[in-house]
């Protein structure tokens, strides 16, 4: 029985933030079908990104000072985000189903509650319910945050019609500079007081993903059309 509520307490915050994003797509939403192979593919993420982890030893490499700590938390930031891109930037991004901006934004999250619940999953299941619900107010909305930030660049890169290039770049690098900056808060809380930093990088984040989730349901092509039926 405790072992159902751990799982239940992993699964839910994702499944909750996939949810609501769904729900904000207004105007045209993605096959369930899709949906749940995005989900997939970010747990396909999550074990890509553990796999190189383990080969360069991402979490003995780094000295435990304020630079080596820098530098672990940009390099676990760029393993994650550079997995999470992939399966959004080259796979989803191509898809006929992604046919407004607000999909950008819709792919990035589900295929980042992918990755945030698998990863929830080993983090819950070997720890105890205080963890669970600690990282339902931490770790997982932050994956949210830095997967709409993503999906934000990528539904601009899509539907601009210009300047592809740059703003797939953004997408990525945007998700790494908040997920690296949000880490090396946490990663250096030798020091009291200064994992404030972490929570005042996510209200920032939370602030922009707001505005981007308005930007682009504004933007929608399907917008009057829904208007006028």
């Amino acid at each position: 029985m405790h072992e159902l509520l751990l799982l239940a307490l992993s699964i839910l915050p994702g499944i909750a933030i996939v949810v609501f994003i769904y729900l904000s797509d207004k105007h045209e939403k993605e096959p369930l079908g899709l949906i749940i192979l995005s989900f997939i593919y970010g747990g396909i993420a999550l074990w890509l990104a553990l796999k190189v982890s383990q080969f360069i030893g991402i979490t003995d490499a780094f000295g435990h000072n304020f630079l080596g700590e820098a530098e672990h938390a940009f390099t676990v930031a760029l393993v994650e985000e550079s997995f999470k891109f992939l399966f959004v930037r080259f796979i989803l991004y191509r898809d006929k189903n992604f046919n407004e901006p607000f999909d950008g934004i819709v792919y990035a999250v589900v295929v980042g509650m992918g990755f945030a619940t698998v990863e929830n999953i080993i983090y819950v299941m070997n720890t105890d319910a205080s963890t669970a619900i600690l990282r339902m107010f931490t770790a997982v909305p932050a994956h949210a945050t830095f997967a709409i930030i993503m999906g934000y660049y990528l539904g601009k890169a899509k539907f601009t019609h210009k300047h592809e290039f740059l703003l797939s770049f953004m997408a990525f690098a945007s998700a790494l500079l908040v997920h690296g900056i949000y880490d090396y808060f946490l990663f250096i809380s030798f020091v009291p007081g200064l994992w404030i930093g972490a929570f005042i990088s996510l209200g920032i984040g939370f602030y922009f993903s707001r505005k981007a989730i308005k930007l682009h349901q504004d933007a929608s092509p399907f917008k009057d059309q829904n208007l006028n039926s």
